[in-house]
């Protein structure tokens, strides 16, 4: 009995002399991880038109079925997105999303990121319904929580979109 108490006691004692790891938290931040996910974003690029073209690869991809979008038409007169489409309705619920990183992965366009955000804290339910116009950041605001999006050769910045590549005569795809 007296030896599991010495045991005990011996913890005790090598960890009173420690420094401690406390830390002030709104004042003093600890650094996050480079590989941290936080609350998403959707990009603008700075040709003003979203990345997003609506085509629901990313609400697919949620294993939480935590992102509803609507997609339309661009027309000539009204250009939201480089595409053909856009996402009219883009709502991520953000009491169901585990912060997987899947949807930034399933995304074609490269047009949502998980950024460094994490104070989420509301005192009403429907405040955690993240709409478009919540998610929507331009390119240069979204590069300070994300700064490989500025960085060449990484196929995500400064107003890049896709085009298809053509397939060469007689090759398979």
């Amino acid at each position: 009995m007296f030896s599991e108490l010495a045991k005990g006691l011996a913890t005790t004692f090598k960890h009173i002399f420690r420094k401690p790891v406390t830390v002030s938290y709104p004042e003093q931040r600890l650094p996050l991880a480079p590989r941290y996910r936080g609350r998403q974003f959707l990009v603008k690029d700075e040709d003003g038109l979203e990345r997003c073209v609506g085509c629901e690869l990313c609400a697919v991809a949620c294993p939480a079925d935590a992102i509803y979008i609507e997609a339309a038409e661009n027309t000539d007169e009204h250009r939201v997105s480089h595409g053909e489409r856009y996402a009219k309705v883009y709502k991520i619920h953000m009491l169901r999303c585990i912060f997987c990183g899947f949807c930034e992965e399933a995304c074609p366009e490269d047009a949502i990121f998980m950024g460094k955000e994490f104070e989420l804290a509301s005192y009403r339910r429907d405040d955690f319904i993240y709409d478009k116009q919540r998610l929507l950041l331009p390119l240069r605001e979204a590069a300070k929580q994300r700064p490989e999006l500025l960085q060449p050769g990484t196929g995500l910045g400064m107003g890049q979109h896709y085009e298809p590549v053509a397939q060469a005569a007689g090759s398979r795809p």
